[in-house]
């Protein structure tokens, strides 16, 4: 059954307003269906540890008292989400779903806790929100005007600004994700270059990836916010290895995660930091020089179909044009002869 069909059905059954007053409806009915799950709210897993604690009697009053105000001061350090009882709602209940979700919304550079949660909220306000809005514009233009909306404008009225803003973020977060990716891959051979002057410097790897970080954070900050956290990761006690596998992870670039496989490497087989470093730095530098001059290659070739549209059609009415102009006039004076 074909939309023009629908829409047509449902102005006989209801009038003019038919299509909107359903679309309406449904609206209606989700937000209704999604009521229960948006207030649900997860139970706490430390009151869980302590109800079950408190039931097996395990733990003295004191220090079951202790435990709680420790837990409590630790939710109020992480700070206070407003979106804690739609978490069911608004993060993806599997794993693997959230995981995905957390290193995609990460090579954009979000890494809140809550990132996942606060970016699917953005996109369920946003659908819901400008879905209102063509509804309220249906009906104001309706109101205003003698010649109300046709049945099938009106439903793209109301559901094309919701589908907008359902996708709308999603379209966001990628752009961010290219031009992090663009802006990290350009500027790691200038990195590279810092490390390596570190390391023949007698710096360690710790302290010249957080020195590249303090020089980058002008001309490449989302780099420089990368080698930052690598610096505070190692710094904090985790595995070399595994820390430098997380920031391929995150910066999505192919140039890194080989940097990071180079790294490893040497640090397995207990070779010259340094030595790596330079040959890695150098081979980056080609790369960089060889996507340039693609660059420029694809140029002449872009070009192309603009001197075809801008500068071909003038110049064919230049030198074509008073010849056809002269033909007609002669033939308007034999038309008259």
């Amino acid at each position: 059954m074909s939309l023009s069909a629908i829409t047509e059905t449902l102005t006989n059954m209801l009038g003019p307003m038919g299509p909107v007053i359903v679309v309406a409806g449904l609206g209606a009915v989700l937000i209704l269906a999604a009521l229960p799950a948006l207030l649900s709210k997860r139970e706490d897993p430390l009151d869980k540890l302590r109800k079950s604690v408190a039931a097996s009697g395990g733990v003295p009053g004191g220090a079951q008292q202790a435990a709680a105000k420790k837990g409590q001061k630790l939710r109020n350090t992480s700070g206070p989400d407003k979106l804690e009882k739609f978490a069911g709602f608004l993060e993806p209940q599997s794993k693997e779903e959230m995981s995905e979700s957390r290193k995609w919304l990460q090579k954009a550079g979000y890494r809140g806790p809550h990132a996942v949660r606060h970016f699917h909220a953005v996109q369920f306000a946003l659908a819901i929100g400008l879905l209102l809005l063509g509804v309220l514009y249906v009906l104001s233009y309706n109101a205003g005007h003698e010649v109300p909306l046709d049945s099938t404008k009106a439903v793209l009225a109301i559901i094309g600004p919701a589908v907008l803003g359902y996708y709308a973020p999603r379209r966001w977060v990628n752009q961010r994700v290219d031009a992090r990716t663009a802006e990290m891959q350009n500027g790691f051979p200038d990195a590279l270059d810092m490390l390596l002057v570190c390391v023949e410097a007698g710096q360690s790897l710790d302290q010249g990836i957080i020195r590249v970080s303090k020089e980058l954070a002008t001309s490449y900050p989302a780099l420089a916010e990368e080698f930052e956290t690598v610096a505070h990761e190692i710094k904090a006690g985790l595995d070399k290895p595994s820390v430098l596998r997380a920031f391929a992870d995150r910066s999505g670039v192919p140039d890194v995660a080989s940097f990071v496989t180079v790294m490893i490497q040497s640090q397995q087989f207990g070779t010259s930091i340094a030595e790596a470093l330079r040959l890695y730095a150098a081979d980056m530098r080609d790369k960089r020089i060889m996507r340039a001059e693609e660059a420029a290659n694809k140029i002449p070739t872009k070009m192309t179909l603009g001197t075809m549209l801008f500068t071909v059609p003038p110049l064919l009415i230049i030198l074509v044009g008073p010849s056809v102009h002269d033909m007609m006039e002669n033939f308007k004076a034999f038309s008259q002869m």
